[in-house]
């Protein structure tokens, strides 16, 4: 190896890392040389500026201690004001609210509107000076002097509060609440107020304090379903926001705070004392003078009634969300923000709906400790008919039909033995309802006792709830109970369900939590051979101008095949048995088919029934917002009685369809009159309610216009016979005969005898 190099490259080698190695030892020694020369002419410099003594702990340590606190206090708020500033990503931030819908029913009537229209709104100078005032005074007295976060009255506000205990006044800004309105939602979490303080100085870098006081005005929502003051003037007021008086703008400037607690149509007392209360915030703030505000206290404002208008509001706020996210699948380009929107509610079962539950509370509840209620009615392509979100929309906005999770009991079993049914099992096959344990738990049946071997129909029928546990074992097989209930979960999750649905062992007797509307249109893949639907309110949507947009049959989801048309045809015979002669006989429609399932939680805090016919499927769910339990309510009960009530008010005039699987309804027996006593003596008995009367088919409608010109010729026929010859008693014309029951002489006011008609 040494022999590979020849010796004068060595040499050279030698030399040439040599003088690399002096070149860096010089460099390094003049630069360090250089450095210490530069440090002692800066030391030098900066000795000028020395100070000692109490100066220094006076002046330059605290400047010294806050400019390095202020560069780490920038750093974090930096990183505070990030997640704050990607809310302002869309370059359509200022849009984002501004959707004017008007909804119409099935039929193309109007119903209500939801948004706000700009391009319709008052300008700021058009607002009457009072109103101007009221909503300064009360909710941002320094508005036009502070940078968009109030330091004076957000000190002010915390120290109320922390005089009395709780939150007394608030300390958020005009711009604050116009940020959170634009931006964020209502949740009272630090993050939230550190966001909204960030966008309230973004906002007024960018706006002037005029639009910033016109778009709070514009788009606060000010109760029953409004938004803006333009809106709520003529909402409680049937006027403009331009005309309305003082008292009138004190209590419009009081609905900012609590617009649900303040409501006139609602409270009115509460509405007027915080009217009153706004009028001294006028006093107070030096805006007007006790005389002034004299008038409007003796005489304070007089809002519409609304108590007897019966707009869905539930079902519209609905309906608002689903097309503000279908507006977001819109191209960029498009700029249309005022929309005319055909649903497919139908104002007849809403109605009915409401009524029902309503009729049922007022009349059970307090026997049942129920307070609150749901349904969905929804016909089988996933249309929602009727919604009614609780009892009443003035009292509580939240909407338990589409945001309350809530456990399903037994009413989710049909998707446990659907499992069943595409893993080899059949509806006579035999299941022991015996003792069964998965790992500590041990469920139970309903009256803590046990049926031997049952079939598959005999176990829905009577809400057994160990044969589902022990089909989900089976399931498993040899991967244990956990496969089983994995294959369960699979199936609800093709139905249409998309709640969270956890993997516990009680997961098959319905421990999981769904919503109404997802559970009352999963049961429509039972009717429809299979097909699972999506819910939805929106059929079609248009321009303002008439220009169709958007049209549920052309553009919106298809149906999937979530099971076989066979499967679900045994499933549907399954749960008819539970109407005809299970849990659910409250249910039963005469003449109509019907199926379903009732459930019933723990401690009976939830009491559902869920079932469908032919033409519409309907979940009805009753129990309280605070998970309190019932008294003994089982969806056999109320639940049932009401499904019964709104079913037979959608079936009229309908074309009733058969269930594939189960055929026809049939016509239900008579009460027994010993039963009819009991029931009336019985509190808790409803009495059952006749069907829909007989459906005016086209065959029929035929036969009746058959019927109108035989009668029109008989009329004339009689008509020229009373003109030539006195007619004959006893021998009516042929087609009197046809109809004897119609028949009348024509010489007099004495009617024919006819014989009876056999049918």
């Amino acid at each position: 190896m040494r022999q590979i190099l020849p010796s004068q490259w060595k040499t050279r080698l030698r030399n040439f890392f040599l003088d690399l190695d002096a070149r860096i030892d010089s460099t390094l020694f003049s630069s360090g040389r250089g450095l210490r020369e530069l440090y002692e002419r800066y030391s030098t410099f900066m000795d000028r500026f020395y100070v000692g003594r109490w100066k220094r702990w006076v002046f330059i340590e605290p400047l010294s201690e806050a400019a390095t606190i202020g560069l780490g206090g920038m750093v974090v708020l930096l990183a505070l004001a990030v997640p704050a500033f990607r809310e302002t990503a869309d370059d359509d931030w200022l849009k984002k609210s501004d959707l004017a819908v008007t909804f119409l029913d099935r039929y193309g009537n109007p119903i209500g509107s939801r948004g706000i229209k700009h391009n319709d709104s008052i300008p700021l100078e058009d607002f009457p000076d009072v109103l101007i005032k009221a909503t300064l005074a009360t909710e941002d007295r320094r508005f036009y002097d502070h940078f968009g976060i109030d330091i004076a009255g957000t000190a002010r506000a915390l120290v109320t509060n922390a005089q009395a205990g709780g939150v007394r006044q608030g300390g958020s800004s005009i711009t604050q609440q116009l940020a959170k309105n634009l931006f964020l939602n209502n949740e009272r979490t630090i993050e939230r107020k550190i966001k909204e303080a960030f966008l309230a100085i973004w906002l007024e870098t960018r706006l002037s304090k005029n639009e910033i006081l016109k778009l709070y005005l514009d788009r606060a929502y000010m109760g029953g379903g409004t938004f803006g003051v333009d809106g709520a003037a003529h909402f409680y007021f049937n006027k403009s926001a331009r005309d309305v008086n003082l008292a009138e703008a004190a209590m419009l400037a009081g609905l900012f705070k609590a617009p649900t607690k303040y409501a006139p149509h609602i409270n009115l007392p509460a509405a007027r004392a915080r009217a009153n209360v706004v009028l001294d915030n006028l006093v107070d703030a030096g805006f007007m003078t006790e005389g002034q505000v004299f008038g409007a206290r003796r005489n304070p404002a007089v809002a519409v009634d609304r108590r007897d208008e019966n707009s869905p509001n539930y079902y519209l706020d609905w309906a608002f969300d689903e097309m503000r996210r279908l507006v977001d699948t819109f191209p960029k380009s498009y700029t249309e923000r005022v929309f005319v929107v055909r649903t497919a509610i139908d104002m007849n079962v809403q109605r009915a709906a409401e009524e029902a539950i309503e009729n049922q509370l007022r009349q059970f509840g307090r026997d049942y400790h129920a307070t609150q209620a749901a349904t969905v009615v929804s016909d089988l392509d996933g249309g929602i008919r009727a919604m009614v979100g609780g009892r009443d929309y003035g009292a509580s906005q939240f909407n338990r039909a589409t945001d309350a999770y809530r456990q399903p009991g037994s009413s989710f079993k049909p998707y446990v033995y659907t499992t069943a049914l595409l893993n080899g099992f059949t509806p006579n096959s035999k299941i022991v309802d015996g003792p069964v344990c998965i790992g500590n738990w041990c469920p139970q049946n309903y009256g803590h006792s046990y049926s031997g071997s049952v079939t598959l129909t005999q176990a829905i029928t009577r809400s057994i709830n160990v044969v589902p546990v022990k089909l989900s074992i089976a399931m498993g097989g040899k991967e244990g109970p956990k496969a089983g209930r994995a294959k369960i979960i699979e199936v609800a999750r093709r139905f249409g369900l998309k709640a969270p649905l956890p993997d516990t062992p009680s997961l098959p007797i319905g421990s999981d939590e769904v919503t109404v509307v997802e559970h009352a249109v999963a049961y429509a893949t039972f009717p429809n051979r299979g097909r699972s639907v999506t819910p939805h309110a929106v059929l079609e949507v248009r321009t303002g101008a008439g220009d169709l947009v958007w049209r549920w049959d052309r553009d919106g989801p298809k149906p999937r095949q979530a099971i076989p048309a066979s499967v679900a045809a045994d499933m549907a015979g399954m749960m008819s048995h539970v109407v005809s002669e299970g849990t659910a006989r409250r249910a039963a429609l005469d003449g109509i088919p019907t199926a379903g399932k009732t459930g019933t939680t723990n401690a009976y805090r939830d009491a559902w029934f869920v079932g469908y016919t032919g033409n519409f499927t309907c979940a009805v769910w009753y129990g309280n917002d605070d998970y309190s339990p019932t008294n003994r309510m089982t969806g056999g009960s109320l639940p049932a009685q009401t499904w019964h009530d709104i079913m037979v008010a959608a079936h009229q005039g309908v074309e009733v369809r058969e269930i594939p699987g189960v055929g026809m309804g049939q016509k239900l027996p008579p009460q027994p009159a010993a039963q009819a006593n009991a029931a009336n003596a019985a509190p808790k008995v409803l009495e059952t309610k006749p069907g829909p009367p007989p459906v005016l088919t086209k065959r029929g409608a035929d036969i009746l216009v058959r019927v109108e010109k035989m009668l029109d010729d008989a009329a004339k026929t009689l008509g020229k016979t009373s003109s030539s010859t006195p007619a004959k008693l006893d021998k009516p014309s042929s087609s009197a005969l046809a109809f004897p029951e119609n028949y009348v002489t024509a010489a007099g006011d004495q009617a024919a005898t006819p014989t009876p008609r056999k049918n």
